[in-house]
């Protein structure tokens, strides 16, 4: 049954600017403890002013635009007047190189981005692509919030728009050096803020508070849409601070939290406090495994519960889940969700019984419950179905008789370090551009803080001297901050299996 029809991301806020006007929708808290609010009503000038400024620009239906920038509400102004356009937001990592933006951007055919000084890269952006600055003042046309500000606060020409147009294209880590572009429609942002208002029970009451990236779907689908879904607030914390987070949390009297592995475990690393436990959490959005151990020294200290939960940027939201009410079994990733069909299933595409080991397999919509397809890339969209329609996640798990699904690892090894998808393949090409690199061989290794560290074993040229700490300014340089090896090891020959390929299982 289709739960959305026609309704798309301008429909919302029409309604929510008009019958939400005076409650607090966005609550944003910046790097150095400042906070700013605003209502729905305010909210919703602000993306129409932004929407007149964008057409004003050139910006029209299907047109993609680059926004590079943090948590702060531009991020989120930009991405709905985009959407009400009917344009396509694509949002860049804030701590992307200007290598990784200019491929990015030329991928979708960026014409315009938006960003903030605090991000832009030195080098800039590519040449032909219109620049526009944020948050902070600049002379001349390129200041975004004065341009905005400047524009008439009701939509000028609104073109049609349908729940079927691309509304955000997310950048996820693949298997393969390029990042995919994840294509999601309105339907599909609409959706996810009804799932994710259902899986935690939520009402125009809640305070959700979120330190994770706007740019990714956790933020975005699992954060921003079910606030507006309920009518609720949505307290957006620019950087993670762990001596700060569970104060935080406890002065915004937040009900809902997102968190990853990384931030349970640094929370328990900081000094206890007796106030630990004086909150109003009611549900901690949860996502990555921590040990038993961890788990139960964590619920002892915080008394809040973890509400855990499995999916991918293909597949929106947590397609297999805790469920809202009754018994939950730790260490399972949950049960199959509202509107999705999970299997696990072998090599071979045969569907297995309890308790055998498999691929996580995923059965949807695509365009409303799963992603519209990868960028430009129907080949590779096509891969990753199974002939009979599964959607191929490249997780192995197994389920139990009561059908509690369990994580095991992945088909295809990414290194997962504080929430983020590294590809190897893409550090290993970036190291083996450098001249005085012959071989190079990248894999994720234990991190008691951040689940893994990038490690690189690198072969160099006969008479190199390349050292260390060359070899990391050089990633440095050309990936983002936590892509750079934070550990090498200089070989002399990488170990290959019998078929020449690198034999990473012996590498450690």
């Amino acid at each position: 049954m289709d739960i959305i029809g026609n309704r798309t991301l301008r429909d919302l806020w029409d309604e929510l600017a008009r019958t939400r006007t005076e409650d607090v929708f966005l609550v944003h808290e910046d790097p150095d403890g400042h906070t700013t609010s605003f209502t729905y009503g305010e909210f919703g000038t602000r993306i129409v002013r932004a929407t007149n400024l964008l057409r004003s620009l050139g910006i029209r239906p299907g047109e993609c635009v680059g926004m590079h920038m943090g948590n702060g509400p531009q991020q989120l102004e930009c991405l709905f007047a985009l959407a009400c356009i009917g344009a396509v937001a694509v949002p860049l990592h804030p701590r992307s190189t200007a290598a990784e933006c200019a491929r990015s951007l030329a991928r979708v055919g960026a014409a315009l981005v938006v960003c903030e000084p605090e991000v832009r890269p030195a080098e800039g952006y590519p040449a032909g692509v219109r620049v526009l600055v944020a948050r902070e003042p600049v002379p001349g046309p390129d200041s975004y919030d004065d341009a905005r500000d400047r524009q008439p606060d009701t939509l000028v020409d609104p073109a049609p728009l349908t729940s079927d147009d691309p509304a955000v294209i997310v950048f996820s880590s693949g298997s393969t050096a390029e990042p995919k572009g994840v294509v999601l429609t309105h339907a599909n942002l609409l959706f996810s803020g009804i799932f994710v208002a259902w899986q935690a029970t939520m009402t125009s009451a809640d305070r959700l508070l979120t330190t994770m990236p706007a740019c990714h779907v956790n933020f975005v689908l699992n954060a921003l849409m079910p606030v507006l879904t309920v009518g609720a607030e949505l307290v957006a914390v620019e950087r993670y601070s762990a001596r700060r987070f569970w104060q935080q949390v406890r002065s915004h009297d937040a009900t809902i939290v997102q968190s990853i592995s990384t931030i349970a475990r640094t929370m328990l690393l900081q000094p206890r406090d007796p106030h630990d436990r004086d909150h109003r959490v009611r549900e901690i959005l949860y996502y990555l495994p921590i040990s038993d151990e961890e788990k139960a020294e964590f619920d002892e200290r915080f008394g809040a519960r973890l509400l855990n939960s499995y999916g991918t940027s293909e597949t929106l939201v947590g397609v297999l889940t805790d469920p809202p009410s009754g018994p939950r079994r730790w260490p399972s990733i949950g049960r199959v969700a509202l509107g999705y069909e999970v299997r696990v299933a072998d090599t071979d595409g045969r569907e297995l019984g309890p308790f055998q080991h498999g691929e996580i397999q995923v059965k949807g919509v695509p365009g409303r419950t799963l992603m519209a397809g990868y960028h430009g890339d129907p080949e590779r969209t096509a891969q990753t179905y199974t002939d009979d329609g599964w959607f191929r996640t490249g997780d192995i798990g197994w389920f139990d008789e009561d059908g509690w699904f369990y994580f095991v690892d992945r088909l295809v090894h990414f290194i997962k370090r504080a929430g983020e998808n590294i590809s190897p393949t893409e550090v290993e090409e970036a190291l083996t551009a450098h001249p005085e690199i012959a071989e190079a061989a990248v894999i994720g290794v234990p991190d008691p803080v951040l689940d893994e560290a990038v490690k690189a074993f690198v072969v160099r040229v006969p008479g190199s001297g390349l050292s260390i700490a060359d070899i990391q300014a050089w990633v440095a340089a050309r990936l983002c901050d936590f892509k750079v090896p934070t550990q090498v090891e200089i070989v002399a020959a990488l170990p290959l299996t019998t078929t020449f390929k690198v034999a990473k299982n012996d590498l450690a």
